[in-house]
C-alpha cells in the first residue's frame, strides 16, 4: 500500500496509527461484536467512547472545570449563527475582527442576529496581516469579541491571545486547535470543525464557559441551545458517533506524542523548514507578513503562475497531493497539520528546489 503526503486543508490527513486502529476495530469494537458506526449513542459502549474522548480533550487543553465541552454538528459555519444565538444574552451588539475569508463569513452570519462592529480589519493589507491589538476599536457595550485564530485560506494566524478586558473572547479555532497549548481560561468560548486537526468531517467542538450559557435567544432551536446540549451531555440528539470515536483516537495519539507542547515543537519545525525555503527563493513567494504566518496553512505563489498546473502535476507524481490553493485566491497552499510528518515537508521542499532549478 502506498500512502501519499496529503496537504489538504480539510478534510485533512489523520495519523496512520489512528487509521490502523480504526481499521482493526471496524467490525468488532473491543469484543462488542459491533462496529462503532452501528452502536446506539445511548448504549454503554458508545457512552464510554464519548466520555473518554471528552476527558482526553479536557486533559490536553487543560480545560477548567467551569467550562463545558460539547460535541455538536454543523461545522464552524453553523456556529457562526449559533454563537450569537447563545451569547448575545439580551444584548444586541457584538465585536468582530476581520482577518480573512472565514472572519468575513462569521461577520455576515452574525449580522442576522446582532449589530456587528468590525473592530479591526486586515482588508487593506489584502488579508496578509493580523491588525495590531492597539488599533482595535472595541464597542464597550458588545456582548463578546470574535476572532478567527487561524485563517485557513489566507494563512494568517494569531500568535498572541488578545486582551479584550472583561468581555468574553470567542475564537473560531477550526484550523489550529490542538496544534499548540492554549490558555482556555482567557476565552469565553472556543469552537471549531474537527476536520483539520481532530478527525473526520461531521464533528464540531465547542468549549464554553458556564456563565455564558442558559440565555439563548427564544427562537434558538433546542439542538443549538448550549444549555440544552450541555445538560444532555451532547446527547440531546444523535451525535456524530463515528467522528467522536476517531477524535478520541486522535486525542490519545496526541497525548502519546507528548501532548500539545510536543505538537507545538513539531509544527514549528515543519513550518520553519518551508518558510525558510520560501524566503530564500526568488521563484516562490509567500504573501503573509512574517509575524503572523500560520503554522498550519502555508500559501505561496510561483513567480510564473502559468506553471501552477505543471507544479501540481509534478508534485502528484512524487506522492504529494491537495496542494492547489483555495479557489478564491489561487496559487499553492500546503496545509501541514499535526498529522503531517516532517518527512512530508522535506519532500515538498526538495521538490520545490528541483522545480525551481528546472523552470527558474
Amino acid at each position: 500500500m502506498t500512502r501519499v503526503f496529503n496537504f489538504s486543508a480539510g478534510p485533512a490527513a489523520l495519523p496512520e496509527s489512528v487509521l490502523a486502529t480504526a481499521a482493526a476495530e471496524m467490525l468488532d469494537w473491543h469484543g462488542s461484536g459491533m462496529s462503532v458506526m452501528e452502536m446506539s449513542h445511548r448504549g454503554k459502549e458508545f457512552i464510554s467512547i464519548a466520555d473518554e474522548a471528552q476527558a482526553l480533550l479536557r486533559e490536553l487543553l487543560a480545560v477548567p472545570a467551569n467550562y463545558k465541552v460539547l460535541f455538536l454538528q454543523g461545522g464552524a459555519l453553523a456556529q457562526n449563527a449559533i454563537v450569537p444565538m447563545n451569547l448575545l444574552r439580551g444584548n444586541t451588539k457584538a465585536d468582530y475582527v476581520d482577518t480573512g475569508e472565514w472572519s468575513k463569513k462569521s461577520i455576515k452570519e452574525a449580522k442576522k442576529y446582532a449589530t456587528v462592529n468590525v473592530a479591526a480589519s486586515a482588508k487593506d493589507s489584502g488579508y496578509t496581516t493580523i491588525p495590531p491589538r492597539d488599533e482595535w476599536r472595541l464597542d464597550p457595550d458588545a456582548a463578546y469579541v470574535h476572532i478567527c485564530s487561524n485563517e485557513t485560506i489566507g494563512g494568517v494566524e494569531y500568535h498572541f491571545t488578545p486582551d479584550v478586558g472583561d468581555v468574553p473572547l470567542v475564537a473560531d479555532m477550526s484550523s489550529d486547535i490542538l496544534s499548540r497549548p492554549v490558555e482556555v481560561a482567557r476565552y469565553g468560548l472556543i469552537y471549531g470543525g474537527a476536520q483539520k486537526n481532530i478527525g473526520p468531517a461531521g464533528l464540531t467542538i465547542v468549549i464554553v464557559r458556564d456563565d455564558l450559557i442558559g440565555q439563548a435567544l427564544p427562537t434558538t432551536p433546542s439542538a443549538f441551545d448550549y444549555k440544552t446540549v450541555a445538560e444532555a451531555d451532547s446527547m440531546f440528539n444523535t451525535p456524530p458517533t463515528y467522528a467522536i470515536y476517531i477524535a478520541g483516537l486522535v486525542f490519545r495519539w496526541i497525548k502519546e506524542q507528548g501532548g500539545l507542547e510536543a505538537m507545538a515543537t513539531h509544527n514549528a519545525a515543519k513550518a520553519a523548514l518551508l518558510y525558510d525555503h520560501l524566503d530564500s527563493s526568488s521563484f516562490f513567494t509567500c504573501p503573509v507578513a512574517r509575524d503572523c504566518r500560520s503554522l498550519m496553512n502555508v500559501p505561496f505563489r510561483l513567480k510564473d503562475e502559468s506553471l501552477d498546473e505543471t507544479f501540481l502535476k509534478g508534485a502528484a507524481e512524487r506522492g504529494m497531493v491537495q496542494l492547489k490553493g483555495h479557489r478564491s485566491v489561487g496559487g499553492i497552499r500546503a496545509s501541514i497539520y499535526n498529522a503531517m510528518p516532517i518527512e512530508g515537508v522535506k519532500t515538498l521542499v526538495a521538490y520545490m528546489k528541483d522545480f525551481e532549478a528546472q523552470h527558474g
